[in-house]
C-alpha cells in the first residue's frame, strides 16, 4: 500500500517523464495520506490503442492518462480528494505537450479488505 497504477496512451511515451512523476506522486502521496515512502509502489502501462469518441484511432490525435491509487481504508474524502487534485498537477508538469489533446483524470479508491502482500 499504496498501490499505484498509471495507464496511458503510448502516443506521449516519449513525453511522460514517468521516473520524476513516480517520485513526485510518492512525495505527495506520504504527505497528503500518510503513507510510508517504502510503501509506495508504481507501474506503468502504456496503451497501444487509444480510442476517442468517434475520432479514428489512428488519427492519434488524443491521449488519455489515467491514475488509480489504492490506499487502506481510512482516508477521508477530502485526503482522497486532495490526493486526486495532486496527481492531476503533477500529471500537467510530467507530461510534456505532443500536439495531442491529454485527457487526464485520477482517482483514489479504498483496497479491498481482502487486500494483502507479500515481499521476498
Amino acid at each position: 500500500m499504496p498501490q499505484i497504477t498509471i495507464d496511458y496512451s503510448d502516443i506521449v511515451e516519449d513525453a511522460f517523464d514517468r521516473e520524476g512523476f513516480a517520485r513526485a506522486l510518492h512525495e505527495a502521496t506520504v504527505e497528503i495520506a500518510a503513507a510510508k515512502p517504502e510503501a509506495c509502489k508504481t507501474q506503468f502501462r502504456p496503451s497501444a490503442y487509444t480510442a476517442f469518441g468517434y475520432e479514428d484511432p489512428g488519427a492519434r490525435g488524443h491521449a488519455i492518462v489515467h491514475v488509480a491509487i489504492g490506499l487502506l481504508a481510512g482516508r477521508s474524502d477530502e485526503t482522497k480528494a486532495r490526493l486526486t487534485q495532486a496527481a492531476l498537477e503533477l500529471l500537467r508538469e510530467h507530461v510534456a505537450d505532443t500536439g495531442a489533446a491529454l485527457h487526464a483524470s485520477a482517482e483514489v479508491r479504498d483496497l479491498d479488505p481482502s487486500y494483502r502482500k507479500s515481499d521476498r
